[in-house]
């Protein structure tokens, strides 16, 4: 089956993603109250240099200060105050919008289904949620501020020095489009390292979680040592990537500030010889010389800013990619399961890579065993997969009636595959997984009926159920599935190899429990390659190899 990874996203190229507004409510109204602080703080500015050239004025006249001192401390406090308030802004717009995107997230990934997952990066996938999102702190409360005081301050403040000193207003209209000309062309730069950095770093958590999940294999057939150095060459790609984002942004720094510097330096000269000759007022070249500074820092401090904000920017095109599969994904109407019914599946063929699984038929009715057997690839576990809605299939397969694909397969389907799957927590946790009002007594049941009331229910299991062996693992999985159909939620099981790491003994201990179910009216469908199964099978299906198609 190809991946359904999604699309490498090709990134906006414009100041901000309108998908983020879309996507994010906090983030609209996080834009409108920077914009209104925005011009709160542009007209502070410009009191602050206005009360400034009083009190310099004042000073050189040898005039009273009084009257310019406590303005211009009320405008130094008011322009903290509003400083303040925008950062205080920023990081509540910034957490909220980071649990929009992780909840939308997670809706996007529910609604593209288990197929879409099965063939995704996982580690990618949590990297972008935790980190990737996590870096957003950056864009709201740098860069997005930052762009909206520019959008803001830098007309304001061009139109004030116009009107004071035209010839000042005029060199800074003609010198001021350097800087974001620069600002684009570093900023492009800057977006491509930056994807190629936080690729890098998607490709160094795949590779890792492989390695920690296939470790004990790599351990026996003593190639260990070359998964570390295959981890070690990517760790070595992303530290050069690294270290080429911060040279730019260094590099991109530099050359906006001496951009700016210049800029400045060419308005103050101007002002300096008018004031030398008396064309000037000392009043109007101070004031414009005191703006000219804060004309450019908007625009200059925006390219800045994107930098610290552009690990953000790449981790949002990733989660954009996948919001975007999912709204044009086509909607699944899940509808209610049935407390009962038989279990039919007609002619369902799937799909692995170039191999085309052969049709499978069968039916299951309530109080029976149904028992595939067939060698390593015939598709045992594919048809499991059809039924939790984890694979893309031909034909059908219908419960009660209804086609599982629009079934909620957590309301009529218990299953338990080859991999446990479990979580960190207590034993009795992982056994009621999904219930929110655990049930104790059937915790203890359904351990019991897995073999596996020697288990503490209230023992403390670690990263994917560490603390327990493997075979106690494989059988808690199986009593997780057998709690859930005693609580009235799975009246389907679906065990897959639920005895491959037991004994004898424990075995026909499972194969009696899993017999008394269905005598009491489960339906089940067992998937296992033990031949002691077929004793309690009421009917077996044999499936046949699969082939490759051209």
């Amino acid at each position: 089956m190809a991946s359904t990874d999604p699309p490498k996203p090709k990134g906006f190229a414009g100041p901000v993603d309108p998908r983020l507004l879309r996507y994010a409510s906090a983030s609209r109204r996080f834009v409108v109250a920077i914009a209104l602080l925005g011009l709160a703080q542009t007209l502070t500015i410009v009191a602050f240099a206005w009360l400034v050239t009083q009190a310099v004025v004042r000073a050189v006249a040898g005039d009273d200060l009084a009257p310019v001192v406590l303005p211009l401390l009320g405008v130094i406090a008011l322009r903290a105050a509003l400083l303040w308030l925008r950062e205080d802004i920023a990081a509540r717009a910034a957490a909220r919008v980071q649990g929009q995107l992780r909840a939308q997230l997670m809706t996007a990934v529910d609604r593209l289904g288990a197929g879409w997952l099965a063939g995704a990066s996982t580690a990618r996938l949590a990297v972008t949620a935790g980190r990737g999102l996590g870096a957003l702190d950056a864009y709201f409360g740098r860069y997005l501020p930052q762009l909206a005081q520019t959008a803001i301050a830098t007309p304001i403040l061009v139109a004030v020095m116009w009107w004071m000193d035209w010839i000042s207003g005029l060199t800074v209209l003609l010198t001021l489009p350097l800087i974001p000309l620069f600002m684009v062309l570093i900023g492009l730069a800057t977006r491509t390292v930056q994807q190629k950095q936080w690729q890098t770093l998607g490709r160094l958590a795949a590779r890792f979680a492989d390695t920690v999940r296939g470790l004990s294999t790599l351990k026996v057939f003593g190639r260990q040592h070359r998964a570390v150095d295959s981890i070690e060459r990517v760790t070595a790609g992303y530290r050069r990537e690294t270290m080429r984002v911060l040279r730019v942004s260094f590099l991109s720094g530099f050359a906006l500030e001496f951009l700016a510097s210049i800029s400045v330096a060419i308005v103050a000269v101007t002002i300096g010889f008018r004031l030398l000759d008396g064309t000037l007022a000392l009043t109007v070249g101070l004031f414009v010389l005191l703006l000219a500074p804060e004309a450019y820092l908007p625009v200059r401090q925006v390219g800045v800013q994107f930098h610290a904000a552009a690990e953000g920017v790449a981790a949002t095109d990733d989660v954009f990619a996948v919001l975007d599969a999912a709204r044009a994904a086509p909607e699944r109407a899940v509808a209610a399961p049935p407390a009962t019914g038989d279990l039919v599946v007609d002619g369902v063929r799937v799909r692995r890579g170039e191999r085309l699984l052969p049709p499978v038929s069968l039916r299951v009715a309530a109080g029976e065993v149904v028992l595939v057997r067939g060698p390593s690839g015939a598709g045992k576990s594919s048809l499991l997969a059809v039924l939790r809605g984890a694979a893309a299939h031909e034909g059908t397969a219908t419960f009660g009636g209804h086609e599982v694909d629009t079934l909620d397969a957590s309301r009529w389907l218990a299953w338990a595959g080859q991999q446990p799957g479990l979580v960190s927590g207590t034993v009795a946790d992982n056994v009621a997984l999904g219930d929110r009002q655990a049930d104790r007594d059937l915790v203890a049941r359904a351990l019991t009926l897995a073999e596996a009331d020697g288990i503490d229910p209230d023992a403390e299991l670690g990263v994917l159920g560490a603390g327990l062996s493997g075979g106690q693992a494989q059988r808690v999985a199986v009593a997780r599935a057998f709690y859930r159909h005693l609580r009235g939620t799975g009246p389907v099981i679906a065990l897959d190899e639920p005895s491959a790491a037991l004994d004898a003994v424990t075995e026909a201990a499972l194969w009696q429990s899993v017999r008394r179910l269905a005598d009491d009216g489960a339906a089940v469908l067992l998937v296992s390659h033990r031949s002691s199964a077929a004793a309690i099978a009421d009917r077996t299906v044999d499936l046949v190899p699969a082939e490759v198609s051209a």
